[in-house]
């Protein structure tokens, strides 16, 4: 029986497999009935694999030296499906992201390099580049520190990420239907696309008001009300049918409560997010960056947030995971609307990473 190398490793507020192409069939087709098999799906429970039972924690990065110059390393984003038989590669993951370079690093990718060590990441899903920059004292990664974020208890080393390039990744526009606000089942919505296609909702439009548990965003008729905005968003924003497909997300948004600049809960496609959401929060930033005045914010800049239109300098949320968002991501004074730095974390591996 011939085995296959693969590192489960934390990302952000997601849980995946890594490996490298390499070691993977050259053919899509075969990857994909291979990754399946290796994350135990279809099956609710994955009983059989390596997945989480949950699309938050049955994810998989394919790393492989860059054919860029730009770049160190290409890294593929793949999403397989938990009780269904299908695999996307059609949209970016930041959480995951978060654990490409310590990976580069592991796999010997790219050398260590002193105290910090930084990677130059090709999202090959959306075509853009990505800068991780993480502690490794000693040429060895670390992965204990003191850093803290929303949705994943303890701390752990932080891992600074740099974005550029991710305006209209997947729809070719920042706005894809060229409209700052769109009217969809009667509500006001604002579709965005900054690395991950978004369509974005004040909470109360939907008639909630985000304090909802996860098991109350999993109600029926809210999945039902989610997948008709995000099926009409998707022929909007260039997408077609993405009644099979992950993306358009779907991020509803709240008023903050105790601090912050507003509270997001996200749907995945129609599943509830119970973690901080990267690509979605990277979107939402990006539509209160390009505002200039309440009249032309998106709706959910006058209506959910308190961010003044066009000042996304230091914005927080108060995310899924009900406390305050702990990646400190931020537009960069300098660069495009879309530019933006985050700070996340990344998990020790459960077994050796050289095994």
């Amino acid at each position: 029986m011939t085995g296959l190398r693969c590192m489960l490793m934390r990302g952000g507020t997601s849980k995946g497999a890594y490996f490298l192409a390499s070691d993977l069939p050259v053919d899509a087709r075969r990857r994909d009935e291979l990754l399946l098999r290796v994350m135990g799906s279809p099956d609710p429970r994955q009983i059989d694999g390596i997945g989480g039972a949950h699309p938050l924690t049955s994810k998989v990065a394919v790393v492989s030296p860059s054919t860029r110059d730009d770049a160190d390393v290409d890294y593929l984003f793949l999403q397989p499906g938990v009780d269904e038989p299908i695999v996307s590669g059609r949209q970016n993951c930041g959480n995951i992201l978060a654990g490409v370079g310590p990976f580069a690093v592991e796999r010997g990718l790219v050398p260590a390099d002193g105290e910090h060590t930084s990677v130059r990441i090709h999202q090959v899903n959306s075509d853009s580049v990505a800068r991780a920059t993480f502690p490794t004292p000693g040429g060895v990664v670390r992965y204990d520190g003191d850093t803290a974020i929303a949705g994943v208890p303890g701390t752990a080393a932080g891992i600074q990420l740099d974005f550029s390039g991710t305006e209209g990744s997947v729809c070719g526009g920042l706005l894809p239907t060229g409209h700052v606000r769109d009217v969809l089942d009667g509500v006001e919505v604002t579709c965005i696309d900054n690395g991950m296609p978004v369509v974005v909702v004040a909470a109360g439009d939907l008639g909630l008001t985000g304090d909802e548990s996860p098991e109350d965003l999993a109600a029926p008729g809210i999945a039902e009300r989610v997948q008709s905005l995000r099926s009409r968003a998707g022929k909007l924003m260039g997408l077609g049918d993405v009644s099979g497909t992950s993306i358009p997300t779907t991020t509803v948004v709240a008023p903050p409560k105790a601090g912050g600049t507003l509270r997001t809960r996200t749907f995945i496609p129609v599943r509830p997010h119970t973690c901080p959401a990267t690509g979605s929060r990277s979107s939402i930033r990006a539509g209160i960056s390009t505002s200039r005045s309440n009249s032309t914010a998106p709706a959910f800049v006058a209506r959910a947030s308190s961010a003044r239109p066009g000042n996304c300098s230091r914005a927080t949320f108060f995310p899924e995971a009900s406390s305050i968002d702990g990646p400190d991501a931020r537009h960069r004074p300098r660069g495009g609307p879309a530019d933006h730095r985050a700070f996340h974390t990344h998990g020790t591996p459960p077994v050796s990473p050289a095994q």
